[in-house]
């Protein structure tokens, strides 16, 4: 299967954009917004006292997004050979390490989703994957690519880069290549709150096509003073996300932010399909 369909009936000034703006890192924007996780953990205590082991809020996240794409297709477009190109699935990339030890190596799983699925879709498809690369001796296609070319000698590496680089902008790169690739995808998100810290704004790659970089941080309490004089305790977390203008305009990324945000901070929403899937043009 194609990664995409390009699209002919575009704005035109998306249609010139690619190529004002000719890579995806002079085409990105940052975003950045706090948010309520009270009712969030809620449901993961929730969950986990249902059975499912291990949920948190790299779930929640990840299922957001996919609901978002449900609604809001075009966050799920991708430039190639600078055209415009709607994605046939939704692909998202998550880097794990082997154990959370400070020299534990890590892998990359592409988790693939249906825009109809559940939080709990999102959960059994993301715990096969992460189960099955969690093992040391594992090695999944991306592992097995990336130390191949470590054999490569230098010199020789730049050239296969070239190589690789030019036949992914005419599109030409193998199908079986593109399936393991952490370069090619809907999104990325990266947990920096299993690591205590704040989310960092991450670069887009110039290679490959993922369009969007999702950076969760770690959690904290606030106190917020209510219209009454009360005060509430809140249970909140940051996210980033470094976004290719060049797919859709501010208009809808805003649109399409708002929508996650109002999934994360009520995930009970993701335990029914949507009422209707909305495809791109």
């Amino acid at each position: 299967m194609k990664e995409g369909r390009k699209l002919k009936n575009i704005d035109p000034m998306n249609a010139v954009s690619v190529y004002i703006m000719p890579h995806r890192n002079g085409a990105s924007n940052q975003f950045s917004a706090s948010i309520d996780i009270t009712e969030t953990e809620n449901y993961i205590r929730q969950k986990r006292a249902e059975g499912k082991k291990g949920i948190g809020l790299m779930h929640i996240v990840l299922s957001s997004y996919v609901r978002t794409v449900s609604q809001y297709p075009c966050i799920n477009r991708f430039v190639r050979g600078q055209k415009l190109y709607a994605r046939n699935a939704i692909d998202m990339c998550l880097t794990i390490k082997k154990k959370m030890a400070l020299n534990a190596p890590e892998t990359v799983i592409k988790i693939r989703a249906n825009p109809d699925y559940t939080a709990e879709d999102v959960y059994n498809a993301t715990q096969n994957l992460v189960v099955e690369n969690r093992d040391f001796e594992a090695e999944n296609g991306m592992d097995k690519t990336a130390k191949f070319l470590t054999y490569v000698p230098g010199v020789f590496l730049k050239f296969a880069v070239w190589m690789l680089k030019t036949l992914d902008y005419f599109n030409l790169l193998p199908k079986a290549l593109i399936s393991v690739s952490p370069f090619h995808g809907s999104m990325f998100l990266t947990n920096m709150g299993s690591l205590g810290i704040d989310p960092i704004y991450h670069h887009l790659y110039d290679f490959g096509n993922l369009p969007l970089f999702c950076a969760m941080g770690k959690k904290r309490t606030e106190y917020r003073l209510e219209a009454d004089g009360t005060v509430k305790k809140l249970r909140m977390m940051d996210i980033t996300i470094v976004c290719d203008e060049r797919i859709c305009d501010g208009h809808y990324y805003a649109a399409a932010f708002k929508c996650l945000k109002k999934h994360i901070e009520d995930p009970y929403r993701l335990d029914q399909k949507p009422e209707k899937i909305i495809t791109d043009i």
